[in-house]
């Protein structure tokens, strides 16, 4: 079942949204060579709780840290640790909070100092990708249209999306349904209507789309060792159009 929020939820959401917004910029102004992955985690969790929040997923099936922080690439779920950014790294954060019940998704990846041009172009086309797919996320369109916009505009530019991994419905869980994958055909899948609630979530790869699992049960990493982009947000279906709930 898709559930349909009221507007009640949804003010909830937003205020979920929000300290999930401001806690992510805390944390690109952290980001420089020399920062510890663990040090970031450290300031999420702090600025959460300053923001009367509860971190989302500490503790969630036992992933043991605030954010996951994702190096290079490292796709998504990375655990924060006493590793440190360098020049030339990128690093996706992603961050879920709880106010009230309901829940706040996001992620951005950030570049650590200078960067090569075609990684520079893999975070753009990314973050490209998630506004291309807001856009289409549209009372009376199908859920497809969003998972097309993500493949269409990351293949046109030579890269690939992760099939394994998807976004997802949230609300009162931080997965609900229904999956929102990122890639598909348009005019496939549920029709979109107000009160809908998704976090959408391009993973966008330099190489192949094929990734696999780290011992430690929670790292996703890339096929080839190629680096991989991730850009979110939780966002409404409103008879006005797509409202971002986690825009800062």
């Amino acid at each position: 079942m898709i559930s349909i929020k009221t507007e009640r939820e949804l003010d909830l959401m937003r205020k979920a949204g929000r300290v999930v917004a401001i806690t992510l910029q805390e944390i690109e102004t952290a980001i420089k060579p020399g920062i510890t992955t663990a040090r970031l985690d450290d300031i999420a969790e702090r600025t959460l709780r300053k923001l009367g929040a509860q971190p989302a997923f500490k503790g969630y099936n036992g992933f043991p840290a605030t954010i996951c922080a994702s190096i290079n690439e490292q796709v998504v779920h990375g655990i924060p640790g006493a590793r440190r950014l360098k020049e030339g790294d990128i690093v996706s954060i992603d961050i879920g909070s709880i106010v009230e019940g309901y829940f706040g998704d996001a992620a951005i990846t950030v570049a650590v100092g200078e960067v090569a041009p075609e990684v520079e172009e893999l975070i753009r086309i990314t973050r490209e990708c998630l506004d291309r797919a807001i856009e289409a996320a549209r009372v009376g369109c199908h859920l497809g249209n969003i998972s097309h916009a993500i493949q269409a505009h990351a293949e046109s530019h030579g890269f690939s999306v992760v099939r394994q991994y998807v976004g997802h419905g949230i609300g009162t869980s931080m997965h609900e349904e229904p999956p929102v994958p990122n890639y598909g055909k348009p005019t496939r899948g549920p029709i979109l209507q107000p009160g809908m609630t998704l976090a959408i979530e391009p993973m966008v790869n330099m190489g192949t789309f094929e990734v696999y699992t780290l011992p430690d049960h929670w790292t996703v990493v890339t096929r080839d060792g190629k680096y991989s982009a991730h850009f979110e947000h939780t966002v409404a279906i409103t008879a006005g159009g797509p409202e971002i709930l986690t825009k800062g």
